[in-house]
């Protein structure tokens, strides 16, 4: 399984009645890899994690998860996963730590386990002073900290992250990409990082462009300047987009 994609979409599609939101889209994530899936606002960034995650109905293409087809294997793949969504899904009313042994609750990890890894990631984040606070106390920055230690308790080996700095200050922006980062790279864990924010690919990251619902290109980040000829990940995306456009 080690030798297997951490995810693998090939052929995927999806429309909202007349209306083709997803195109034959194909990729895939190694463990370990930092992977930025890299597009405007209505790209089909979120119809994309949807569909990863079971939210909505995969109808065409596949999508498999260490080699497991996630319609034939969906408890398995999902138990792999661990997903923060662009919206925010904590309880606002409940602790930090509540928050947190809910989630593991529902993943079936046991109360001990769960003490003990919601310590763990707690402190990781740099939150332990906060652990009992209410999470409407918290900030934005900090909010996103907590789902991000939340969807790490059931040890999942692949984290979907769709937009998970929109509305952040630089510095919070910046802990969440170092966090990821660092994960993928000392624990082999494999990341699909959604944004729109350019910036955020950084180096060493692999990307995916999407347009229009379709893969307008996907390798290392350095591939993509070569093939485009092009100095910055900016002026290669906006060349990736227009390109098609004008033709």
């Amino acid at each position: 399984m080690a030798d297997l994609p951490a995810l693998s979409i090939e052929g995927l599609g999806h429309s909202f009645g007349p209306r083709r939101v997803l195109n034959q889209v194909s990729f895939s994530v190694d463990p370990g890899d930092f992977t930025v899936l890299l597009g405007l606002n209505g790209a089909g960034k979120t119809t994309l994690f949807s569909l990863a995650t079971r939210l909505y109905l995969q109808r065409e293409g596949v999508i498999r998860v260490f080699g497991m087809d996630i319609r034939e294997h969906p408890s398995q793949c999902l138990r792999q996963m661990g997903v923060v969504f662009q919206q925010p899904t904590l309880d606002l009313d409940l602790t930090v730590e509540q928050n947190l042994f809910y989630h593991a609750s529902l993943h079936g990890v046991s109360h001990r386990q769960a003490a003990t890894r919601s310590s763990e990631e707690i402190d990781r984040v740099g939150l332990a002073d906060q652990r009992r606070d209410k999470v409407r106390r918290l900030s934005g920055g900090q909010r996103r900290r907590v789902e991000i230690a939340r969807c790490l308790l059931h040890r999942p080996r692949l984290l979907l992250l769709d937009e998970p700095t929109v509305g952040l200050d630089i510095a919070s922006r910046q802990f969440m990409l170092d966090h990821v980062r660092r994960l993928c790279r000392e624990e082999g864990i494999a990341a699909l990082w959604a944004t729109h924010l350019i910036d955020e690919v950084g180096d060493g990251a692999r990307v995916v462009v999407l347009h229009r619902g379709e893969v307008r290109a996907a390798g290392a980040a350095e591939q993509l300047l070569g093939e485009t000829r092009m100095p910055t990940m900016r002026a290669a995306f906006e060349t990736l987009v227009q390109d098609r456009e004008a033709a």
